[in-house]
């Protein structure tokens, strides 16, 4: 275990075996420092956490509570694997390509072993909320692990998520949008459950593509179009929260400039 400590925040670096994925899994821990009751504090779940040094996480957290914008909340950043592809997705669903065949093991290590292993590091029985965020691919598979299991997770970050992520290759005559993308099909068959709430971010140079000939790149739309999901399934509009970036691109540096939002969305004062 690797510590950093100063007077706001404490960071560690931890390797946590995993029975599931069959890997050791490493995990970084951000909490603030003069907790007496961790069991008060939130606790985050962010995927692709090998992300967070780069966008410097550490300096943004400590500028909000700095500023006094957020309650203190604990944070995970969850490094990706080498099998990111298979280990992230839609658990139970693989891709066209036969990608996320690992969703279903990967969501028992966050449930089954991720949360127990932080309970017992803090010493509690339970932490005030749970929430999950991530970025592409790893934005799809926290919404997925959120909305499958809204007995556990109360918010979601999908920061320019993979909504795309389909079982029919577009290039295929017999794609549609309305069916063939996954986690849409999932929100569709699913349940409503209340106390969830979403929060999207976009940007206008996530990508090129334009499958449908709109003038609104796909990304934008598959995220449009998962929140006219959720608000067909009973969610309000307070319920939701979306950004759209006019500079946004897919990469580390837009994901740092949404993520004081995000926060302030979530846990602000």
């Amino acid at each position: 275990m690797k510590t950093a400590t100063d007077a706001i925040l404490t960071i560690e670096t931890v390797m946590l075996k995993s029975r599931n994925l069959k890997r050791d899994v490493e995990l970084r821990f951000y909490f603030p420092n003069i907790i007496t009751d961790w069991s008060a504090l939130p606790l985050l779940l962010i995927n692709d956490g090998q992300d967070l040094p780069v966008m410097q996480f550490d300096e943004m957290l400590k500028q909000l509570y700095e500023q006094g914008s957020i309650h203190p909340l604990i944070v995970i950043g969850i490094t990706a694997g080498k099998e990111r592809t298979m280990e992230y997705g839609v658990a139970g669903v693989v891709d066209y390509k036969g990608r996320g065949a690992k969703a279903d093991l990967y969501s028992a290590f966050v449930l089954k072993e991720l949360l127990p292993y932080t309970k017992k590091r803090f010493k509690v029985s339970a932490f005030k909320e749970l929430s999950f965020a991530g970025f592409s691919l790893g934005g799809l598979t926290a919404l997925d692990i959120v909305w499958n299991h809204p007995d556990v997770f109360s918010k979601v970050g999908v920061f320019s998520g993979s909504l795309w992520w389909r079982s029919v290759d577009q290039d295929d005559p017999s794609y549609e949008d309305d069916k063939h993308r996954i986690m849409q099909q999932v929100i569709r068959n699913g349940h409503f459950a209340p106390g969830l709430k979403f929060f999207f971010q976009c940007g206008k140079l996530d990508e090129s593509g334009d499958r449908n000939n709109n003038g609104i790149i796909d990304s934008i739309d598959d995220t449009l179009d998962h929140i006219k999901e959720l608000l067909a399934k009973g969610y309000r509009a307070e319920d939701i929260s979306y950004l759209e970036l006019d500079d946004g691109k897919h990469d580390v540096p837009t994901w740092g400039k949404a993520m004081p939002v995000f926060l302030k969305w979530g846990w602000g004062k």
